[in-house]
């Protein structure tokens, strides 16, 4: 009898038991502390639960260990979710906790044993691991200042408690041929990257005030590298109704025989963006509206960083960086002692592993600023390098990690900093441990792919050189290869060489200055 394929043996698992009832059996293999079953473990990703990487283990140590993710409604966290968050870090995660680029939170060496306290103790905070992961939709993703941002096209917030409300918890779409991203944005700067969700709502205001919502479908990274078709426009009321019929075309339609073609987007090159736009028009019942002309704002410019006056009078929100997304449960503790000492509301995460603090009075926030810099070395101005570097979870702790990134991100940040004190060039740099781009290097100017780099004969785990992505609507593209392949130590070097050579020419952008550089010369050299 034939093996079965990756894809067989997901969707066999998946129909034997739903992800969603995963849980009593989490119960019980933390109480019996028998082995547990590799296919439950497959399904523990409903509840936010990957395997981590042994690669910090002792040899000794013969733990199972799990990274746990907290899915985020809003990206928001409360003062006192904070401090709960921070709590579980220091007690059950030594101390690990790191923002995601979907706006969540989450912590390495979690004991199956530990999880039903951990679960109880999150709800108590009104906080969830559910859907955090698994093949269905993720956390929705949606502008850090919505509701409170004077320059905002729309407040979008109801939108996405509706969606929530629509899949969450939902066995309709509980089991979808891989994970759905969607977004959900009224920010004039367009935060949310749009343009790499698999489904997005993008407000835009027309020329006679009226606001509508852009439609686009299909983006992603890695395997599914696509810039999302814009399909047309939408009124607000409509959203939920049209948000049903994508994740039920995609759950009836999408590949379930080969997971590297399984996601929104290749559904939409099989089939073509008219034949899909048809088919969701009949089945959902609403008729797009093909006018254009919105503009969107760069990828660069789409930060949200320093004192931010806010739509409360009297009441200022505050943008800090968070290099690599790091953060810590020492960090989460502190801000959330802080935050509750000075009155504020709490803060909201970006897309970009950077947080936005809220509720913050006028009359404290120059206390607050000095507090969270002397106390917590958080800094509401950053450099540019701290402001844009992305990493994702890297070797330490990710199984399909080729190379160490989060260390080496922070890194690689301080010495550009302390290169470059007055540089201003907004350059967003992304360390990728692996092909499968969770921390989006395709779109930023310089992303570093990991890879086996090769000298002297002798092997060394390093990075792919990837330049040139831009975020911008129908202006956007991805990184193109450049055949440069750098170790570790090569990183901040070789940006530093790249800038000099920047400063010297006489280009005015760094990605164009990139792209120009790297098309001429495919077979660069690495750095030395």
């Amino acid at each position: 009898m034939a093996s079965e394929t990756k894809a067989q043996r997901v969707e066999r698992i998946k129909s034997e038991k739903d992800g969603l009832d995963v849980l009593d059996d989490i119960a019980r293999y933390a109480q019996s502390g028998e082995a547990i079953d590799p296919e439950d473990i497959d399904r523990f990703k409903w509840y936010g639960l990957y395997t981590q990487n042994k690669n910090l283990q002792g040899p000794q140590d013969e733990t199972l260990y799990f990274m746990l993710r907290v899915k985020l409604d809003w990206g928001l966290l409360t003062c006192s979710q904070l401090i709960e968050l921070g709590k579980i870090s220091k007690e059950l995660a030594r101390d690990t906790a790191a923002l995601t680029t979907r706006q969540d939170i989450q912590f390495h060496w979690i004991k199956v044993s530990d999880l039903p306290e951990i679960f109880e103790r999150l709800a108590k905070v009104g906080l969830s691991t559910l859907e955090a992961a698994g093949d269905c939709p993720r956390n929705i993703v949606c502008c850090p200042v919505n509701g409170m941002d004077h320059d905002q096209i729309d407040n979008v917030r109801d939108i996405v408690e509706a969606l929530n409300d629509l899949y969450r918890d939902n066995r309709e779409f509980s089991n979808l041929p891989r994970k759905f991203k969607v977004g959900v944005s009224g920010c004039r700067k367009h935060c949310i990257s749009h343009e790499v969700q698999d489904l997005a709502f993008t407000a835009v205001k027309r020329l006679d005030g009226e606001i509508v919502f852009s439609v686009s479908v299909g983006g992603g990274q890695a395997s599914n590298r696509r810039i999302a078709s814009h399909i047309g426009y939408v009124q607000r009321k409509n959203i939920v109704t049209v948000a049903k019929s994508v994740a039920e075309i995609y759950r009836d339609y999408g590949r379930r025989d080969n997971r590297s073609k399984a996601r929104l987007g290749h559904l939409i090159d099989d089939w073509g963006v008219e034949r899909f736009i048809s088919k969701l028009e009949s089945d959902s019942g609403v008729t797009f509206d093909l006018y254009d002309g919105a503009g969107f704002t760069p990828y660069p410019r789409r930060s949200h960083f320093g004192v931010l006056a806010t739509t409360r009078s009297g009441y200022n929100a505050v943008g800090y960086a968070i290099p690599a997304g790091r953060i810590g449960g020492e960090r989460l503790l502190l801000l959330g002692r802080i935050l509750e000492f000075y009155g504020a509301d709490g803060m909201t995460l970006t897309t970009t592993q950077n947080i936005v603090v809220h509720g913050i009075a006028q009359e404290v926030t120059v206390a607050l600023l000095e507090t969270l810099e002397s106390a917590a070395g958080l800094c509401a101005y950053p450099s540019v390098f701290e402001a844009r570097t992305l990493a994702c979870t890297g070797l330490n702790f990710c199984k399909f990690a080729v190379s160490e990134t989060k260390n080496l991100a922070i890194e690689v940040v301080e010495y550009l900093k302390n290169r470059f004190p007055d540089f201003s060039e907004p350059i967003s740099i992304s360390i990728n441990g692996c092909p499968n781009a969770c921390a989006h290097p395709h779109i930023v100017d310089l992303g570093f792919v990991g890879a086996i780099v090769k000298r002297d004969e002798e092997k060394f785990k390093g990075f792919d050189l990837i330049v040139g992505g831009h975020l911008e609507g129908e202006q956007s593209r991805f990184a193109v290869k450049t055949g440069v392949k750098v170790t570790g130590d090569e990183v901040a070097p070789l940006i530093e060489s790249l800038i000099e050579e920047y400063e010297s020419s006489q280009s005015r952008d760094f990605g164009i200055f990139l792209l120009e550089k790297y098309r001429y010369e495919p077979t660069i050299s690495t750095a030395s």
